[in-house]
């Protein structure tokens, strides 16, 4: 584990992250669940989202594990493969909220969500990857846009070519994100949903970036390669540059209320 937990390490020194990265592993088995990992139902006596287990992951350094006893959300339960969803519940809840029209739309939304098929996956383990206890499949971050942006410098370091990914506002982090880079193997930008919002405490100014385990080798080589050149984190902005005020300009002509010069007495 020492190498993912040196990565981890390395990333927050260039991007210095407000929480942390967590290690996501999709278990086919869930005897795979290593000790010492907490159980939302057995632990905390509550069902949960899976963004609400990112959450604590990333906020507390708990190392967490969804199963489909712990789960208390309907829409990752179809995306996890979890549950066998009936499409008219998924179109009757979309239209009820307003996320689609009419039925025509809720059914290209239920289609066009990201899943894993049954019997994929029984667990899913959550670790903060400078500690983690899993060799994580996906990484997901919550980062402000300055930090994405140097995340995505890293990233196309090597490649040279765009980050593409999908934005709905519904199933985000986990679907989006964390299946969307599980499943195609790059990098996805995710803007967080509602519910993970509403359960899961994700702030106004977070986004959130998941990566293919794979691929963080290359976004450390990416972030400090950038950095070396000066491209870096806390932003370094330019301020080598002699100020106007009372040097060249009267206060008046400077400050002057809209639609008119300050009066002189």
């Amino acid at each position: 584990m020492k190498e993912w937990q040196d990565l981890g390490k390395e990333i927050r020194r260039y991007v210095n992250t407000e929480t942390f990265p967590v290690a996501v592993k999709i278990l086919k088995d869930a005897k795979e669940i290593p000790d010492g990992t907490r159980s939302p139902l057995k632990d905390l006596k509550v069902k949960i989202a899976h963004c609400q287990a990112q959450s604590i992951c990333r906020k507390y350094g708990w190392t967490i594990a969804m199963t489909r006893a712990d789960l208390g959300c309907a829409i990752s339960g179809h995306t996890y493969g979890w549950q066998t969803t009936d499409p008219q519940g998924n179109i009757d809840f979309l239209i009820r909220m307003n996320y689609a029209a009419d039925k025509t739309v809720a059914l290209k939304i239920h289609q066009s969500l990201r899943k894993l098929e049954q019997g994929q996956c029984e667990a899913v383990v959550y670790s903060p990857l400078e500690r983690t206890k899993i060799e994580p499949d996906v990484i997901l971050f919550y980062l402000n846009p300055a930090q994405l942006m140097r995340c995505i410098h890293g990233s196309t370091h090597r490649t040279g070519l765009p980050i593409t990914s999908s934005f709905s506002g519904r199933a985000a982090s986990c679907t989006e994100g964390v299946l969307g880079a599980y499943l195609d193997k790059s990098p996805k930008v995710v803007v967080p949903g509602n519910g993970d919002r509403v359960w899961a405490t994700a702030q106004d100014h977070e986004m959130a970036y998941a990566i293919p385990s794979s691929h963080l080798k290359d976004l450390a080589e990416g972030l400090a390669k950038t950095h070396e050149a000066g491209i870096r984190y806390p932003i370094p902005t330019f301020m080598r540059y002699q100020p106007e005020v009372g040097l060249t300009l009267p206060l008046t002509d400077i400050f002057q209320p809209v639609g008119g010069k300050i009066k002189k007495d």
